[in-house]
């Protein structure tokens, strides 16, 4: 009979509809009992009675019950964040409509908070991103539970699943966020250094968070890189160095010859000539060097970053080839230029590239033999031959080689070309012009392209410097 009259009145199985009309019937039924113990009341009047009282509760209680069921329904809907239509409850009662209103503003503030904060946790994840240094944010225990995007960067999408000793391997380190996370310290600053993922100096700043911040984040770590200070202090610093080094003798030349020309040599016009000539190429000299080093300084500079214009190989040698006929032709030599058929673009930076195809052919005519040819061959090769200093790329490349007739070089000079300012005795004995910078230039652009550079020299077939780099 109950599961019918829940099935016509749309009543759920679970509701205690029936129980309570018992329930409330009961003390009823006692008095009823009762009365017929006593003979006040007969046993079919005190039946009826009873009847009429059960009758009278499922009249009174079902409205209630029923409008609860909706309510009920109602909040269940909108803590699963489902739709709910609110014209398809039916309420009668004054305190049922009283609870839904009630529940439908709370509801609607909540849900503009949730707004709100949804907004400003997009907003300040955005902002803590855009910032160029590592910021992570610890709970009590040292694990890491935010991160910004330069710290994932650095220590690997993963970080934020990691505990603070697992990501730095600096006791000193460890030992300051220790003393912060124990409530030892408000914060602590220090410069420490790291091998993984790179070899870095790393200065941080660890500082406790407010008891009022969200979450369970009670403190905050900024770290920045000083590697690349460090680096640009060392490059202003060996420039410094280098360039008072090589400056010296052409100034003491140039000085020493002013003096001349100011006492003894006043007026000897024939000595004033020869001395203003070569006050004239010692100052030529020194503003290749400086221009060199310059040049040298800002490829170590973006040493570090990654190639990303492209570049025409074949187009770049031509230009080459253009730029240098005229030195060529002074010198009674040709440059002759070979390629292969489709030679496809590199991912490069075209200005370098261009600028190593030059150092390279100009060294070849300067130091090759009058009335030889130099010989530019570009071609495609399969992989980059390995380097003993450095990783090359991997796949295919595309290689540049250069050629002249020059005297054959030494294996032991072919090891140091590239070193800094290392000139071949027999060039200066001929009294041939250079910085010895040219080469020192070359490797550190093709380092920064992941490439590599070889030489061989012969006797019969001169020297040939080869450029490989990745497509």
């Amino acid at each position: 009979m109950f599961k019918y009259g829940r099935n016509l009145f749309n009543i759920e199985k679970n509701s205690r509809f029936a129980q309570r009309i018992v329930f409330l019937s009961i003390p009823t039924a006692m008095v009823f009992i009762l009365l017929v113990a006593v003979h006040l009341m007969t046993p079919v009047m005190a039946i009826v009675s009873y009847a009429s009282i059960i009758a009278f509760n499922i009249i009174l209680l079902f409205p209630l019950t029923f409008e609860m069921q909706q309510i009920k329904n109602y909040i269940e809907t909108l803590a699963s964040g489902e739709d709910f239509d609110e014209k398809a409850i039916k309420l009668s009662e004054k305190d049922a409509k009283e609870i839904v209103s009630a529940v439908n503003a709370m509801h609607s503030f909540w849900a503009h908070k949730t707004d709100v904060l949804e907004a400003q946790t997009i907003s300040d994840t955005a902002v803590l991103d855009s910032l160029p240094d590592p910021i992570m944010m610890i709970d009590r225990s040292g694990n890491i539970l935010g991160a910004n995007l330069s710290a994932r960067t650095l220590f690997g999408k993963s970080v934020t699943n990691k505990n603070i000793e697992k990501v730095f391997d600096s006791n000193n380190f460890i030992d300051a966020v220790s003393k912060v996370l124990k409530k030892e310290s408000k914060s602590e600053n220090l410069i420490f250094y790291v091998k993984k993922p790179q070899s870095q100096k790393l200065y941080a700043h660890i500082k406790q968070l407010p008891w009022l911040s969200k979450g369970r984040a009670v403190a905050v770590i900024s770290v920045y890189d000083l590697t690349k200070a460090m680096k640009i202090e060392k490059m202003q610093s060996d420039f410094v160095a280098n360039a008072s080094h090589e400056l010296r003798t052409p100034l003491a030349i140039i000085s020493g010859f002013i003096e001349t020309l100011q006492t003894s040599a006043r007026d000897d016009e024939q000595a004033r000539d020869n001395f203003l000539k070569i006050m004239k190429e010692q100052a030529e000299y020194m503003s290749s060097l400086i221009e060199n080093l310059l040049s040298l300084s800002r490829i170590e500079l973006n040493q570090d970053q990654k190639p990303e214009g492209s570049a025409n190989v074949m187009k770049l040698a031509e230009e080459v080839q253009e730029a240098l006929s005229l030195k060529a032709t002074e010198r009674e030599m040709s440059i002759k230029l070979r390629g292969e058929n489709k030679i496809p673009e590199i991912t490069a930076d075209e200005r370098q590239v261009k600028q190593v195809i030059q150092n390279l052919t100009d060294n070849a005519l300067k130091y090759g033999v009058s009335k030889t040819d130099v010989t530019i061959s570009v071609y495609k090769v399969d992989s980059i031959p390995p380097s003993k200093s450095h990783k090359v790329a991997e796949g295919t490349a595309v290689a540049i080689a250069i050629n002249n007739k020059g005297p054959k070089i030494s294996p032991e000079n072919l090891a140091r070309l590239t070193e800094r300012f290392f000139r071949l005795q027999e060039h200066k004995d001929l009294n041939i012009k250079g910085t010895g910078l040219g080469l020192s230039i070359a490797k550190h652009i093709i380092l920064r392209h992941r490439g590599n550079l070889t030489v061989t020299s012969t006797s019969y077939n001169g020297t040939t410097f080869t450029i490989y780099l990745p497509l």
